[in-house]
């Protein structure tokens, strides 16, 4: 079985950065990112011909980051049935919130999932816990990803108490 495809679409090259983390959450997960700049504002034709042909090229989520006026996800979603999860890129305007604001106020029957502003590790965790469902090799490499984090958590908690009792 092939991997699953995950188109993660930026409104900007300026994004980049701020979407690598998501980009190599889905690699840990043995998911393949097929990364592209498409703007909603500047270039919509091509957001639209993405969107409606993503299901046919193999895309099965779509994670979509943009800032300030941050269109981008609920443009994608308005031109295909595949699930738009949506980043709010920080701006340098309102730090985020209006990204937040333009991503996750979506009117009814064009649904994003939206994950924090800068949320890129959850976007690609998101993501994988919807295929997860199709593909049951990602499962288990979730339970122990979740497992990873509980251990860190409560190896920080011993460290802590032996510091504290240092005092």
């Amino acid at each position: 079985m092939s991997k699953p495809k995950v188109a993660i679409i930026m409104g900007s090259d300026s994004d980049f950065n701020t979407l690598k983390p998501c980009i190599k959450m889905l690699k840990k997960f043995e998911i393949e990112p097929d990364v592209n700049v498409i703007s909603a504002h500047r270039t919509p034709e091509n957001a639209e011909k993405f969107a409606k042909s993503a299901e046919e090229n193999g895309i099965e989520v779509i994670i979509a980051a943009a800032g300030k006026a941050a269109h981008l996800a609920g443009v994608l979603a308005a031109f295909t049935t595949v699930p738009v999860i949506g980043i709010p890129i920080k701006s340098s305007t309102m730090d985020g919130l209006d990204s937040l604001l333009s991503v996750v106020q979506m009117p009814k029957g064009i649904p994003v999932a939206t994950v924090a502003i800068d949320g890129a590790d959850n976007a690609g965790i998101l993501a994988a816990q919807i295929l997860s469902l199709k593909y049951d090799y990602i499962k288990p490499m979730l339970k122990e990803f979740k497992q990873d984090m509980r251990s860190e958590v409560e190896a920080k908690n011993e460290k802590i108490k032996q510091e504290a009792a240092q005092l």
